[in-house]
């Protein structure tokens, strides 16, 4: 119904700025972000006030999680600009947030496949909440608050809000009544947690002056520095425009005061042109903040009109006296927190209702200057200006009780790791998917458990003690790697390992093949997945798609004192001591759903039998309790631990030559890979600080011709590349003579080791259950 308004507003907003014209992709869901990999962080702050107030928030969970990607969405033009330059460096993507349609909401979810979403102060998405919630992520307002302004909007339609507000898994408030006003509009009380403003914790010691405007500040050596911050227009044509207000009064004070200096602030960068034009007609001397150049001199009395944006709250410390705009005029008042923390004296008017806890509390103890009408402007700041004592009175309370109020910071990111931690997140298919490949996922599903069922019933034993690692679905949980892990840590210990695997794509004429530690044969004749394990020389290993047989010829020739079952959960004909599942952190189910839909082997309710569980590639900082609760209700009593992959080494592929990591840190980089899970290789790569130019998925197992290869290195040289990089998995299925098929760019493959987090007891448990009788399945 609204759509031809819609149409007509954007074309509205397009034509006066052709900037929100190019902003449209995004805001309908369309990202710059190439990709990412589950379980990200994504932040929405409004304008440029949340993304000031979230910056301290978005260092904290960049140093808690440093595995994490976090994205910051905006939506307006300052926001963004300013979240460019501020957090650049500390979040992996910056965007303007979704228009709340369901379509574009659900793209953005798809793109970044958050596992916790968090909302700043009083954004109230019904679509994004949600969404968000569909999609498994958790849900956290942050900074809370309902103004008097828009309390009565949302109360005439509290019916409705009450099911939008319980989405949310936590509602952090600034204040109680921020609290109160949450729960009467249907907020789940126990949702709902004061935890103090988080505008509070801002860092005054970190913020400076912008060079050139302080040394423009000591060159025109004003006697008094007055800061119109935040200045608004009026609400209607009725109301007052602080900045006629402001222009008005500073030809007094000019006149009392000869070498001040004011620093005019308009709120809006719509605004900026505006002010100017009206101090050329005041007839007062000014300077532009971005037309501003070394050692430019103002004459005195006289302003500088700051006309850029995220600047004002390193100018406080360069002030005598603040005027907090937008509380002449009817808007509800800006924060005073930032100027009050510096322990400058603030003058504010009478209209403070979005802020008006922290207006009442500055004004009990001394902290806050106020005036009533708009006339009282003028003789408040003389005062003030000619005061230097009371000036420095109300600074020094504002400051006393801004500091008592500290630590919202530390509450709300207790809030979030325990929210991060209680993340699982879910695929949402399209439609169409889920019509057509519903009915045959399902029937993979029941054929799978009955054949398992079958297999079971017909199980076999070997002497040797068999150790199974398998994965609930179609490869990407790193199974491989888990069992080389796995045997060397065995070898360690004294054991003598030995493998079993099927040699998943081996071109071999033999049905059983056994060969001895470390012995050189092609990639062809083993499967790549088989050849990492040769080439270990951890251990003998059979291949063939019967490991049953492959087991006693191992036995045979080599004796060994375990054999270590790859990729064996879903082949019951063998009994095995240990049945180890690898569950992938950034996959754990499969695509939530067996083969079409999903990449499950069998339902989740196969989880029951394993004796293990290990999460794989874990990210720093994370418990992962909602994901294991989960688990737990299909295995009460397996033992679980938590692991991460390593890299330690880039290997070149012409010579074999191991590298440090940081060899590329300076590089262009581009990389390729075919893994049944490709988002734990790009994963490895993000946290080593590398950030592909370009990115190749291919499918798992994918045996690369020259040509692909060839086209890989065009595009790579297209995107401005300087290396290649890819997995051992990768360059083992690559072509014999890949270097003429790639000669321009040099290849390296990433090598990585694990780390098990409770090692020693996952160890003690295997060797204690290898001497036990195999597990009747």
């Amino acid at each position: 119904m609204g759509s031809p308004f819609i149409v007509a507003y954007l074309v509205y907003r397009g034509t006066k700025d052709h900037q929100y014209l190019r902003s449209l992709p995004e805001r309908f869901g369309f990202l710059p972000i190439r990709v990412t990999t589950p379980g990200s962080i994504w932040l929405h702050a409004v304008s440029v006030g949340e993304v000031l107030s979230a910056a301290g928030l978005i260092g904290r969970l960049r140093a808690e999680f440093p595995d994490s990607r976090i994205y910051i969405s905006v939506s307006t033009i300052a926001g963004k600009k300013l979240a460019g330059e501020r957090l650049e460096k500390t979040v992996d993507g910056v965007f303007y947030a979704p228009f709340d349609f369901t379509f574009a909401v659900r793209r953005v979810l798809r793109a970044l496949e958050p596992a916790l979403v968090i909302v700043m102060e009083t954004e109230i998405w019904p679509n994004l909440f949600h969404e968000a919630k569909r999609f498994g992520a958790r849900l956290v307002v942050v900074n809370g608050r309902i103004s008097d302004r828009a309390l009565p909007r949302y109360s005439r339609l509290a019916w409705f809000f009450q099911f939008v507000l319980r989405l949310a898994d936590r509602i952090l408030t600034q204040s109680p009544q921020d609290t109160a006003r949450y729960l009467s509009l249907g907020a789940d009380a126990e949702a709902v947690l004061e935890v103090g403003n988080l505008k509070y914790d801002f860092n005054a010691s970190s913020a400076t002056p912008p060079a050139l405007v302080a040394d423009f500040v000591t060159c025109c050596r004003p006697s008094l520095v007055l800061i119109a911050a935040s200045t608004m227009p009026g609400l209607d044509s009725s109301d007052v425009d602080e900045d006629d207000a402001v222009i008005d009064a500073y030809k007094a004070w000019s006149v009392e005061f000869p070498r001040l200096m004011m620093i005019l602030v308009p709120r809006r960068p719509d605004r900026f042109d505006l002010a100017a034009a009206k101090l050329s007609a005041a007839r007062i001397p000014y300077s532009r903040r971005s037309t501003l150049k070394a050692a430019e001199e103002l004459a005195l009395p006289g302003v500088l009109l700051l006309d850029s944006m995220g600047e004002l709250g390193g100018l406080f410390p360069l002030a005598d006296l603040v005027f907090m705009g937008g509380t002449i005029a009817r808007r509800g008042g800006h924060n005073i927190l930032e100027p009050a923390s510096f322990g400058k004296a603030v003058v504010a008017g009478p209209h403070m209702e979005n802020f008006a806890e922290i207006a009442r509390d500055f004004t009990e103890v001394g902290g806050l200057a106020r005036f009533d009408r708009q006339g009282e402007l003028g003789t408040t700041v003389a005062r003030l200006l000619a005061n230097v004592g009371e000036r420095k009175q109300i600074g020094d309370r504002a400051k006393l009780l801004a500091e008592s109020k500290r630590g919202a910071t530390d509450r709300i990111m207790s809030t979030l790791r325990e929210q991060y931690d209680l993340a699982a997140p879910r695929k949402v298919r399209f439609l169409w998917r889920r019509l057509f490949l519903t009915p045959v996922a399902q029937i993979w599903g029941y054929a799978s458990a009955w054949n398992i069922r079958r297999q079971q019933t017909n199980a076999r034993s070997v002497e040797t003690p068999v150790i199974s690692v398998g994965g609930l679905g179609m490869g990407g949980a790193g199974k491989t790697p888990f069992v080389l892990w796995l045997g060397r840590k065995l070898q360690q210990a004294g054991e003598s390992p030995a493998f079993l695997t099927r040699g998943y794509r081996r071109r071999s004429a033999e049905k059983v093949s056994v060969f001895p530690p470390g012995q050189e044969c092609h990639t062809s004749v083993t499967g790549e997945e088989a050849q990492i394990l040769l080439r270990s020389g951890v251990g003998p290993i059979g291949i063939s798609s019967s490991r049953l047989e492959a087991a006693v010829a191992l036995e045979k020739q080599f004796n060994p004192s375990v054999l270590l079952l790859d990729d064996g959960f879903q082949h019951a004909r063998m009994r095995r001591n240990v049945d180890i599942v690898l569950i992938d952190t950034l996959d754990p189910f499969c695509g939530d759903a067996p083969f079409p839909l999903g990449r499950q082997r069998e339902f989740p309710a196969a989880l029951g039998r394993a004796s293990v569980l290990i999460l794989t590639r874990c990210g720093m900082g994370r418990g992962y309790r909602g994901l294991i609760a989960e688990l737990r209700g299909w295995n009460a009593n397996a033992p679980l631990f938590l692991s991460r992959v390593k890299a330690f080494a880039l290997v070149e592929a012409s010579g074999g030559q191991r590298f440090p990591l940081e060899l590329f840190k300076d590089k262009r980089v581009a990389a390729f890979c075919g893994l049944g899970n490709p988002a734990s290789f790009w994963k490895s790569l993000e946290e080593l600080g590398y950030n592909p130019v370009y990115r190749w998925r291919f499918g798992d197992h994918h045996h690369y011709k020259p040509e692909e290869l060839s086209r890989v290195e065009k595009q790579a040289l297209a995107e401005g590349a300087e290396v290649l990089v890819t997995t051992q998995k990768d360059f083992l299925n690559l072509p014999t003579r890949w270097r003429e098929a790639a000669p321009n760019l040099p290849l390296y493959w990433l090598e990585v080791d694990l780390e098990v987090e409770g090692e020693a007891e996952l160890l003690e448990f295997v060797t204690l259950h290898m001497k036990q009788k195999p597990l009747h399945m």
